[in-house]
This record gives C-alpha cells, structure tokens and sequence, in this order.
C-alpha cells in the first residue's frame, strides 16, 4: 500500500513539475531569446550572402532552417533542462517576481536585434561605485554568461562550416571540426570574461543596489546554481553546436 501511495503521488507530481517547466520558459523569456538569436541568424545570413557561392550561401540557408527550427530548438532545450532541473518551482517562483521580470526585461532588451545594431561597435563604459562593481563581479563568477555568449556565436559560425562539410564530405572530418570549435570555444570565452563586469553593468543598469544584491543571492543559492547550469545545459542542446545538422531530430 506504502509503494502504490508513492506511486499515485508521483504521478500526481510529474505532470504538475512538467508545467512547472513550460511555465518557467515562458516566464524567464526563453521564446523571447529564441527568437532574438534567429533575428541574429538572420542578419548572420545576409554578411554571407555577398561572401558565398549561391549554392554554399542556399546550402548554409536550408541547414539554419533545420538546424534552427524554433519548434526544434525549444523541444532540445527543454528535454535538456528536464534533465538537469527535477524541479523548477524555485527558479519560477523567483522569475514570477518583480524582480525577477524586472530582470527577464533588461536581459530581454538587450539582446534585441535594435540594440545589438546600436551596440555592434561596443558597449559604453559604465562608471560604478565599489559597491556596485562588487556586486556585478559575483555575479558574473554566479552566471554561465561567458559560456552562453561563446556558444550563441558559434552555434551561428558552425553553419557555414556545416554547410560546406554536407557539400563536400570529408572537408572537417576526423574530429577536425569539433577540435577547431573547442579552440573556439575559449577563445570567446575568454574575449567574452574581459568585458563581462561592464556588460552586466549595463544589461542590469536600471536595478537597485539592493535588487542587485537580490539577485546576486539567487544566483549564488544552490536553487539558482542548479537553474543556471541547467539553462547552460539547455542552451547548448538548443543550439547544437558541433553537431551535425543531419544527425539533429526534426
């Protein structure tokens, strides 16, 4: 009786945990995001346009449409994050917050396709008091910010390169291309670390000391950790960086 009572309230929980999940996605701004990163893509597009061969720059079209389904990508991304995140309450109690749509909001602005062109040349320097600069600094030791930024640009770079391989196989074989994405990888995540305090100044710019600090505290909690590792998960598998798109599931 004992074993199907635990039975009954499994069942009872698991779909109440998988809703949880569909409601923090939507909550935290991931279609958003999404849909921010394929304006990107798009404009990614065009700069090859006048620097491909028709048939590379259709082939490299057809794989970012594949590759980059919206359907697809959310379905990776949450199957991922139900891996790793058994249970969302917390991350969606604190994203259901003002604060915490306060931050969805700046995260949200500033990655839309207007700012990225405003700020395609770099962002302004942000003065801070040592306070301020403090709180920013642990949050960008808390956030996976450098890994997500690193994956997000070559997720859009490894199109081309897929595209060229499926036209001429053979041509990144070997491991070739997941080694030159790895030596990728660091590179811009260590680009990405030299401007992070500065970018995170300006992303969170209309927050309080005090919502700073907040938010500091989620991020450093084992409910933010297990939420931003997650989402890191989550966004890798979106993307599918060193994949190859044949393999991908539609």
């Amino acid at each position: 009786m004992r074993r199907l009572f635990l039975l009954l309230m499994m069942f009872c929980t698991l779909p109440a945990w998988a809703d949880n999940l569909d409601d923090l996605f939507t909550v935290a701004g991931w279609p958003q995001q999404r849909a921010h990163f394929n304006d990107a893509l798009g404009a990614a597009q065009e700069r090859y346009r006048n620097n491909l061969p028709p048939a590379v720059y259709q082939a490299l079209v057809n794989n970012s449409s594949q590759r980059f389904a919206p359907a697809a990508m959310d379905q990776r991304a949450k199957e991922q994050m139900r891996k790793n995140l058994p249970n969302p309450s917390p991350a969606l109690i604190f994203f259901q917050s003002p604060l915490g749509a306060k931050i969805v909001a700046a995260e949200l602005l500033a990655t839309r396709r207007d700012q990225l062109a405003k700020h395609a040349q770099g962002l302004p320097r942000m003065e801070a008091d040592a306070t301020r600069q403090l709180l920013i600094n642990h949050l960008s030791r808390a956030l996976p910010a450098r890994e997500a930024g690193a994956e997000v640009s070559l997720a859009i770079a490894g199109v081309a390169a897929d595209s060229l391989s499926s036209m001429i196989p053979g041509l990144l074989g070997g491991g070739q291309a997941q080694s030159m994405l790895n030596g990728q990888r660091q590179r811009l995540m260590d680009q990405i670390a030299g401007e992070l305090d500065n970018t995170l100044l300006y992303v969170y710019r209309d927050l309080s000391d005090p919502e700073l600090e907040e938010f500091v505290t989620f991020a450093q909690s084992p409910d933010g950790k297990t939420y931003y590792q997650a989402a890191l998960a989550a966004i890798r598998a979106g993307l599918a960086v060193g994949q190859s798109t044949a393999n991908l599931n539609p």
